[in-house]
């Protein structure tokens, strides 16, 4: 019945963690001969002679109590009804036996991290500080981040979340992640965009600049004659490792038209000279 109503088991059910603390109370009962012997003898769920009443209810007729949780809380039980799920007849005694060797397996707990955007792209090792509780100390624990994650991935460490009862399977971990941004990359999509400015006599005239990959260092990247800002040129398999397939995606250089802001007599008077044939190129272009 713990695995049945287990909160991870039922996203969409608000009533099964109620359920599930109803089944972890009756279990903290049964599982004790002290505190059952106490249960059918005194009626007190806390498993001593003199504790709390069932208020007013008998737990020989129909076997409804409350169990007290560490904080104080009563969660309410009704054991006949949950010996009945575990084949025992409506009885206390029955396949259950009120013996402690039911496995429950431990909660999946969530954690976020920040990676770096190259770590993300190339994949690699992420230490994680991870704290077990209260009074605890924290633990380290490696995580191996795959090629090609974005921000919203989650990785999954198998038994590194709460322990389980009984000998239940510890839960596990799951790290959800958020990849920092890049001074010069940006992502879209599998592939990665990257701004190179460019001045404008180099615009018109073409010229090679040496730009940097995700993957394979510095390239000379060439731009042609009249190659317009916002332009982007293809750098084929620079960019992000697929993890499937472990092919890099391709690099999109974008280029960015950077004027000067200070310019000299000679230079203004250069562009003067241009200024009237671009204007009629442009315009002849864009409404053509």
């Amino acid at each position: 019945m713990a695995r049945k109503h287990h909160p991870d088991a039922n996203a969409d059910d608000p009533s099964a963690l109620e359920k599930f603390k109803q089944v972890q109370a009756a279990w903290a009962v049964l599982s004790d001969d002290t505190k059952r012997n106490n249960f059918d003898k005194y009626g007190t769920p806390d498993g001593t002679p003199d504790g709390p009443p069932f208020d007013g209810t008998n737990p020989q007729d129909g076997g409804r109590g409350h169990a007290y949780t560490s904080d104080g809380g009563q969660v309410p039980f009704d054991l006949e009804e949950l010996l009945s799920g575990f084949g025992a007849g409506g009885g206390a005694g029955g396949t259950f036996g009120g013996r402690g060797d039911w496995p429950i397996r431990g909660q999946d707990v969530r954690s976020k991290i920040e990676v770096p955007f190259m770590l993300a792209a190339e994949g690699g090792t992420y230490e994680l500080r991870f704290p077990r509780g209260s009074g605890l100390p924290s633990e380290v624990l490696s995580i191996t981040v795959p090629a090609g994650v974005d921000t919203g991935s989650v990785i999954r460490l198998s038994g590194q979340g709460t322990p389980g009862i009984n000998g239940g399977a510890a839960g596990d971990l799951l790290v959800s992640l958020n990849v920092a941004p890049h001074p010069w990359f940006r992502r879209e999509a599998a592939n990665v965009l990257l701004e190179i400015p460019i001045s404008i006599t180099e615009c018109a005239l073409g010229t090679k600049v040496d730009v940097p990959t995700v993957s394979d260092g510095v390239v000379t990247l060439t731009i042609p004659p009249g190659t317009s800002s916002g332009a982007k040129l293809r750098l084929r398999n620079k960019g992000i490792r697929d993890r499937r397939t472990g092919e890099h995606s391709h690099m999109l250089a974008v280029v960015k038209i950077v004027a000067p802001k200070d310019i000299d007599d000679r230079t203004k008077e250069l562009l003067e000279e241009l200024k009237t044939t671009c204007q009629q190129d442009c315009r002849a272009t864009l409404w053509a």
